[in-house]
């Protein structure tokens, strides 16, 4: 690889070979040099996790001008380490995660494996991105974000954004888009989040699944209110979770102590 053009990494959490990561590939191929790192299979819901109980490998897959696309046997938090400290000849510029086959707005971002990417990628100080579909569906239809994948990642290439803050972004499933809102995080809460499955002996097993309760719900700023109202949302996520409001009155509490 040259070191002339931006150098982006590339994972997801569903996986190298989902449809979603082709398309990303497809997309923001012509803004720079591509290395992808991606989990060899699924690890929805995976957040920041890390694998430290057993080593982790990765395997070249495919290789041309511009574009290497590796396999690796851990999270996506372990495939953006592995790319930065091991794989990647210089320091990339970008990390872009996606595109998810599902839901990440909200409160969904603190469970996601495409958000624990992108929050690594900004821990490291690298300009990081996550693109996701509302739709589980593996054979999705991705045409209608290519241009605002393209867009949206060549601006960040281009104005980068602040220390500690990646975007996440989400695309309704709709025909047609209404443009781009930047939005904050809905508030909400899962319900009802397991699934029995038939008994066996007397060992119950369960199906992660669940209702989401949107807690925000008439909410104009929020990312929920735009992509249930045909607006692609774009929601600045800040990894400082300090509660500065806080502090002086907590230190008074604790001075009482």
């Amino acid at each position: 690889m040259g070191t002339d053009r931006p150098l982006i990494v590339i994972t997801n959490d569903d996986g190298v070979m989902s449809k979603g990561i082709d398309a990303l590939i497809k997309y923001i191929r012509p803004l720079g040099e591509i290395l992808v790192m991606a989990p060899d299979s699924p690890r929805s819901g995976a957040s920041g996790s890390l694998t430290v109980q057993i080593p982790i490998h990765y395997q070249l897959l495919h290789k041309e001008i511009d574009l290497a696309v590796y396999k690796c046997s851990g999270t996506p938090v372990d495939c953006v380490k592995l790319a930065v400290d091991e794989v990647c000849t210089r320091r990339p510029d970008l990390i872009v995660a996606g595109i998810n086959h599902g839901d990440n707005s909200s409160t969904n971002v603190f469970n996601s494996g495409t958000m624990g990417a992108v929050i690594e990628g900004c821990l490291e100080g690298i300009h990081s991105i996550a693109f996701s579909l509302c739709s589980h569906d593996p054979n999705a239809d991705f045409e209608l974000l290519s241009s605002y994948v393209c867009s949206i990642t060549s601006w960040v290439i281009k104005e980068g954004l602040p220390k500690l803050t990646c975007l996440n972004i989400n695309f309704p499933n709709v025909p047609n888009y209404k443009g781009l809102k930047v939005c904050k995080m809905a508030r909400g809460k899962w319900k009802h989040e397991f699934d029995p499955c038939p008994r066996k002996g007397d060992q119950q097993y369960f199906w992660l699944g669940g209702e989401f309760v949107d807690e925000d719900s008439d909410d104009k700023l929020s990312d929920h209110y735009a992509l249930a109202n045909g607006y692609v949302a774009i929601t600045p996520t800040k990894l400082d979770i300090t509660d500065y409001a806080y502090i002086d009155k907590l230190q008074q509490e604790m001075d009482l102590l």
